[in-house]
């Protein structure tokens, strides 16, 4: 029997973001990866950060947080949730696709900075390792990439979790031409040449 489609409605997000007895990931935690994601930009692009694609958005939560920190960012969101669309789509400009749909959305980058956040284990490989060479494509800055491996102990929504091996995302994000610099954060093409040996996490 196949199993029924994940719906991410209003009270998926109400369970999973808002009611503390779910909820794993509070406002100061966002908050931090906002600050950490943000700095590692532009220390390696040595200017403010201008453009945001958040990818696996969501309501877009991470808006109000870029906005607050830079007010001259310009941020556009990608979710597959109708529900999310419908309600934050205009105030936060996020548009319906997911991370399959990608590369087909003829979105205007480079970007400074992608973020994929809590997307990458819920999706099928093909899936992933498409998504990940399409923000490879759209990368001009650093990616916010943060992924739970089959090593890690993980809190939440366990439905639908890809239980993959450390090593098979990094032959993934490798193959991409993503370079990690640690701490969820990665590296494309185009920064390649300027990084030294130890701003990269691995050689």
């Amino acid at each position: 029997m196949t199993r029924p489609a994940k719906i991410y409605d209003r009270a998926y997000f109400e369970r999973w973001y808002r009611d503390p007895r779910y909820a794993v990931v509070g406002e100061g935690v966002r908050a931090r990866r906002v600050q950490l994601a943000v700095s590692v930009t532009e220390y390696l692009l040595e200017r403010p950060l201008r453009t945001v694609l958040d990818v696996g958005c969501g309501e877009g939560a991470w808006q109000p947080l870029l906005r607050a920190a830079r007010p001259a960012v310009r941020y556009l969101g990608v979710d597959s949730s109708v529900y999310a669309i419908e309600r934050y789509g205009k105030s936060r400009n996020l548009r319906l696709g997911s991370l399959a749909t990608l590369h087909r959305m003829k979105l205007r980058g480079p970007f400074d900075l992608i973020v994929c956040s809590d997307v990458l284990h819920y999706v099928a490989t093909d899936e992933m390792r498409r998504g990940l060479k399409t923000i490879a494509s759209l990368l001009g800055g650093v990616a916010f990439l943060e992924l739970y491996t089959s090593e890690d102990d993980t809190e939440g929504d366990g439905e639908g979790l890809q239980n993959r091996s450390p090593a098979l995302y990094r032959r993934a994000l490798r193959a991409a031409g993503l370079i990690h610099l640690g701490m969820h954060c990665y590296a494309g093409r185009m920064l390649a040449d300027q990084l030294i040996t130890f701003e990269r996490a691995e050689r």
